[in-house]
């Protein structure tokens, strides 16, 4: 399938889950208190940064590493990049499609879970903050590039700064801002700051 297909569908099945979980659970936000504040804060360039924050962007590298060593230097990676690209290749050169693609399910399930489990505690879980994430990835994806992992990387600096400066300045525009400049990157470069053959 397309890949703009995979995100529109990908979109609807959020806002699907989000509706069973508003039947059953209620749509009150859930918190867990002040927990990720219990770990103090720590001084960077004379900045102070919450040590949570601190362990999450931490946390994010290591498996923003792992991850890239994953896909550019196992086989089980070369595999899944190899079915992403042409899957109809890969599966006459004898590759378990349908196997990879339970592969990439489960690593996506379980980055998500650890994401979640990261955010939380620093915000309250809502029925809507699956979709702001989404939201927010969309345009992480659609600035740094489909399919590269330096893309993604690029991608969410740029979201993060912009977001960052303009809640700075005119908190009212956060979301504008991002999105002028998705447009412009969609304007001036559709594929993306960083190709699809960059890892």
């Amino acid at each position: 399938r397309p890949e703009s297909f995979q995100l529109v569908l990908t979109f609807a099945l959020v806002l699907m889950i989000q509706d069973g979980l508003r039947y059953f659970w209620g749509s009150e936000p859930q918190q867990l208190g002040s927990l990720a504040m219990t770990y103090g804060t720590l001084t960077f360039l004379g900045v102070a940064i919450p040590t949570y924050n601190a362990v999450v962007i931490f946390t994010a590298i290591v498996i923003a590493a792992a991850m890239a060593y994953f896909l550019g230097h196992t086989s089980a990676g070369k595999i899944l990049r190899a079915t992403a690209e042409n899957h109809e290749t890969s599966a006459a050169m004898g590759v378990n499609v349908t196997r990879v693609y339970w592969l990439v399910f489960a690593l996506g399930t379980t980055l998500g879970t650890i994401g979640g489990a990261v955010v939380v505690p620093t915000a309250a879980a809502s029925l809507n903050m699956g979709v702001e994430l989404v939201v927010g990835a969309f345009a992480v994806v659609v600035i740094g590039g489909l399919g590269s992992m330096i893309g993604a990387a690029v991608g969410a600096i740029i979201v993060g700064l912009i977001s960052a400066v303009a809640v700075f300045v005119y908190p009212e525009v956060e979301t504008l801002a991002v999105y002028l400049v998705v447009i412009a990157v969609l304007i001036w470069k559709p594929s993306g700051l960083v190709g699809r053959n960059n890892l």
